[in-house]
């Protein structure tokens, strides 16, 4: 996907935001780190088309991951919640949805915030291959992929350039 593709990714999950949700009882929530980002111009395309404020908040699960043994203390104080979410609509927002555990552990971190009516989730890229029963509910792309292919989202605020890679298993660029 190229910058162009990707933009109208997402105006596309924006607009799907925008008419299935009451927007006065919605949170968006990023996971740490190109999450956060997709969230902010999904936040900027719902503000450009509906005129409604938000606030992006950033989540960072790494806590509540089944399947990791790291805890750098640097990287758990990236979560920023300044919204309620109680009783309130949220929007998980990720770039890409693989096995389905960070979003899992994403929902976990949540429920220490409060109780949300519901969670809904957005991602850039879904590519299959769910080892939890997660299906998201606002997608980009759908880009099916072998458990041994890669998927490489670049942001320009991040990376300096906005595209998505997918990587074959001998790690050649695929076209």
């Amino acid at each position: 996907m190229d910058q162009t593709n990707i933009s109208r990714s997402i105006k596309r999950i924006s607009f799907e935001i925008i008419e299935n949700n009451q927007l006065e009882n919605l949170v968006l929530v990023g996971i740490h780190t190109r999450g956060v980002n997709l969230a902010q111009r999904i936040r900027d395309n719902i503000r450009l088309n509906s005129g409604h404020e938000f606030t992006v908040n950033k989540l960072n699960p790494i806590r509540f991951r089944d399947d990791s043994k790291i805890l750098d203390p640097n990287t758990l104080n990236t979560t920023s919640l300044n919204n309620d979410i109680n009783n309130k609509t949220v929007i998980l927002i990720d770039d890409v949805l693989y096995t389905g555990r960070t979003v899992r552990a994403s929902i976990q971190a949540l429920s220490e915030y409060g109780r949300a009516k519901n969670i809904k989730i957005a991602v850039l890229v879904d590519r299959g291959h769910r080892e939890i029963p997660i299906k998201p509910d606002y997608v980009g792309k759908n880009i099916p992929t072998s458990a041994e292919e890669k998927i490489s989202v670049k942001f320009i605020e991040v990376d300096g350039i906005d595209r998505v890679d997918l990587f074959l298993p001998e790690g050649e660029l695929s076209k």
